[in-house]
C-alpha cells in the first residue's frame, strides 16, 4: 500500500511531459497540502492539527497562498490561535531579553544595518519564525520520501527506466537533491549508470531551453515577425522553472478547484 501511495504518483509525474517531474510531484503535494489545510475536511478544527499551526505558523510564501485560497474563515482561525500562541512566546522571550553592552568603538561605526545573522535572543527567535511554516515541512517530508522512491523504482522496476531516460530532465535544485540523494542512496556501480543518463539528460536539456530562449528573444525582430514561435512561445515559465524550480505561470490555487 505505502509502495503505491509513493510510485503511482511519481510514474504518473515522469508521464507528464514536465520540464521536471519534481516539481510536479511538488506542486500536487502543495495543493494536497493547502486542501488539507483549508479545504472542506476542515482539518484546523482538529486539535493535533491546530496545535502544530499555532506553533510553526506559515512563511510568507505560504500565507499569500492561503489568502489566495480564499477561506477567510479557516485562515481568520489558524491565525488568531496562532497569535495568541506567539504572543505569549513574545512575552517571555522580551522578559528573557537583556541587551548587550555599546562599546565606545561601535558608537563611531556607520550605522549600516547587518541583518544577516542574529546578535540577539530576540533577533534569533525572530529569524526561527521566518524559517518554521507547516505547509513548508509537511509536504517537504513527503517530498524526501518521493526522493527515496525515485532511487528504488531506479534500481528494481524495469518499466520505470525508458520514463526517465526520456524525460525532461529536471530543473537545478531538484537536479541537485538527486544527486545529494544519490551518493547515499547508490552503489558505486549504480551510481556510474544513474550519471550516465542523468548528466548528459541534463545538459541535453539546458541547451534546448537555451535554444528555445534565444528564439523567444529573436522573434522580437521586425524581420522575424512572421516566423513561427517554434517550441520557445512559453519559453520564459519553462526556462524559469528549468533555472530555480516551481510553475511562475500558474494561476493562485483556490478551493474551487
Amino acid at each position: 500500500m505505502k509502495e503505491k501511495l509513493y510510485t503511482i504518483p511519481l510514474m504518473d509525474a515522469f508521464k507528464a511531459d514536465d520540464e521536471c517531474p519534481f516539481c510536479f510531484v511538488e506542486r500536487q503535494l502543495e495543493q494536497h497540502t493547502m486542501d488539507f489545510v483549508l479545504g472542506a475536511g476542515a482539518s484546523y478544527m482538529e486539535d493535533d492539527v491546530r496545535a502544530e499551526t499555532d506553533k510553526m505558523g506559515f512563511c510568507r510564501t505560504h500565507y499569500k497562498k492561503m489568502y489566495d485560497y480564499g477561506n477567510r474563515l479557516g485562515t481568520g482561525l489558524i491565525l488568531k490561535t496562532h497569535f495568541q500562541y506567539k504572543t505569549k512566546e513574545l512575552h517571555e522571550q522580551i522578559k528573557m531579553f537583556a541587551p548587550s553592552k555599546a562599546s565606545v568603538f561601535s558608537r563611531f561605526k556607520k550605522g549600516i544595518a547587518d541583518t544577516g545573522s542574529a546578535k540577539t535572543s530576540l533577533g534569533a527567535w525572530a529569524k526561527a519564525q521566518e524559517e518554521s511554516c507547516y505547509i513548508c515541512n509537511f509536504y517537504k517530508d513527503t517530498y524526501a520520501r518521493y526522493l527515496d522512491t525515485f532511487f528504488d523504482l531506479f534500481k528494481k522496476n524495469p518499466e520505470f527506466l525508458p520514463l526517465f531516460k526520456n524525460c525532461k530532465g529536471f530543473c537545478i535544485p531538484h537536479f541537485g537533491d538527486l544527486v545529494e540523494t544519490a551518493e547515499t542512496a547508490l552503489s558505486d556501480k549504480e551510481k556510474k549508470a544513474f550519471y550516465d543518463i542523468l548528466f548528459p539528460m541534463m545538459e541535453q536539456n539546458m541547451q534546448r531551453l537555451s535554444d528555445d530562449l534565444d528564439w523567444f528573444c529573436d522573434k522580437f525582430d521586425y524581420r522575424n515577425k512572421d516566423a513561427d514561435w517554434r517550441t520557445s512561445k512559453d519559453a520564459l515559465p519553462r526556462g524559469m522553472q528549468k533555472a530555480a524550480g516551481g510553475y511562475p505561470a500558474d494561476e493562485p490555487y483556490t478551493m474551487d478547484k
